[in-house]
């Protein structure tokens, strides 16, 4: 029971030191360009911000669990 106790007590401390150290995550005001990034696209490429901003405006759009099943 004392080291099942411990291994809880260890986990909910790494836990809340994870969360502490991440930091907020800071949202962009209007007009801030957003930092540069590379995701894969639907075909499997890399797609980096960079690379779309000389081709005219990015709008970005996701669908989060739009192909889920909730």
């Amino acid at each position: 029971m004392g080291m099942s106790r411990h291994l809880s007590h260890g986990i909910l401390a790494g836990l809340v030191a994870g969360l502490v150290l991440s930091g907020p995550a800071s949202a962009l005001e209007v007009g801030q360009k957003a930092p540069d990034f590379k995701l894969d696209a639907s075909n499997g490429q890399a797609v980096q911000l960079a690379d779309l901003l000389g081709k005219g405006p990015v709008v970005i759009y996701t669908f989060v669990q739009a192909f889920g099943g909730v």
